[in-house]
């Protein structure tokens, strides 16, 4: 099992430049990769979106490329000679008007805007794949070894919550068949206290009545139920594969049969005992949306 939460740095130092690559990620129901390039390497795009996506199924994952040029570098400076020119004629010309004398020097030309600008590098970004692989792949194990990390705390977190649900249940499958008889003993409290003596067809009636409550409150599909859901919680558990998606939609099942269990269950006790469930329940449904 592992987080959605985490974060990774690679380094790669190949080919006349200095890679760092920095990825981090945060909750989300699908996978989400934004990568961000230098300008010059933006066709490498792609390959990083597929080394992403073969390792992370689940989570917003934020990509940031850094590339630090430091050799081969043909970005020679250049000078704009015309340029130049133009700029030394009119400095001369300035200083005979002005009554200076010719005082003008090869570094005032150069400073003059325009005149001496760096070249650009030529970059081909396919030429820099294999370092940028390479530092994506090391950011990448950090990342995965940090998520595991994690998801190894959310794991136990997890298997105590269903722990607790799962004795609080067998507590519910324990109390449900004293509830019936509890309803009837009551029943014959408030025929008694009410003065009345029971015919040979009240007794009847009686006896409808407890079968009819009997069958509004049996609880023991929904308690089977439960149990299965459990039962399907500890196969995931068994799984090296990402589980995130069958757990929340276990968490929603799980919920669907609390609640009736609670509408149906008539019982002050257990509904005590409903509201453990619930309690337990959402603590597992927060923590299920950091699972991948």
């Amino acid at each position: 099992m592992k987080s959605m939460t985490g974060y990774g740095r690679g380094e790669c130092v190949r080919d006349g430049c200095k890679v760092t690559v920095e990825i981090t990620s945060v909750n989300r129901r699908q996978c989400e990769v934004g990568v961000y390039l230098p300008r010059d390497l933006d066709s490498l795009e792609p390959r990083v979106r597929d080394e992403i996506n073969r390792q992370v199924s689940r989570g917003r994952v934020n990509v940031r490329i850094n590339v630090v040029f430091n050799g081969k570098n043909d970005g020679q400076a250049v000078v704009d000679v015309p340029l130049a020119k133009r700029y030394l004629r009119d400095y001369q010309k300035l200083a005979r008007e002005l009554g200076l004398g010719n005082g003008v020097q090869l570094e005032h030309v150069l400073r003059a805007p325009g005149v001496l600008q760096a070249g650009e590098l030529e970059v081909v970004a396919a030429d820099y794949w294999p370092a940028v692989q390479r530092a994506v792949r090391g950011a990448l194990k950090q990342l995965i070894e940090m998520r595991s990390k994690e998801g190894g705390h959310l794991k136990k977190d997890l298997v105590k919550r269903i722990a607790l649900m799962r004795s609080t249940v067998v507590k519910v499958a324990k109390r449900a068949p004293i509830v019936v008889k509890q309803h009837r003993k009551q029943l014959l409290v408030r025929i008694k206290e009410a003065g009345i003596n029971p015919k040979p067809e009240d007794e009847e009636r009686l006896l409808r009545e407890l079968v009819l409550f009997a069958d509004r409150s049996d609880i023991t599909e929904e308690l089977t139920r439960l149990q299965s859901h459990f039962g399907q919680f500890d196969d995931c558990m068994k799984k090296n594969e990402p589980v995130g998606r069958p757990l929340d939609f276990l968490s929603q099942e799980i919920n669907r049969e609390i609640n009736t269990t609670g509408s149906k269950a008539n019982d002050a006790a257990i509904s005590r005992m409903v509201v453990t469930l619930k309690t337990e329940l959402e603590k597992f449904r927060e923590q299920v949306q950091n699972v991948e």
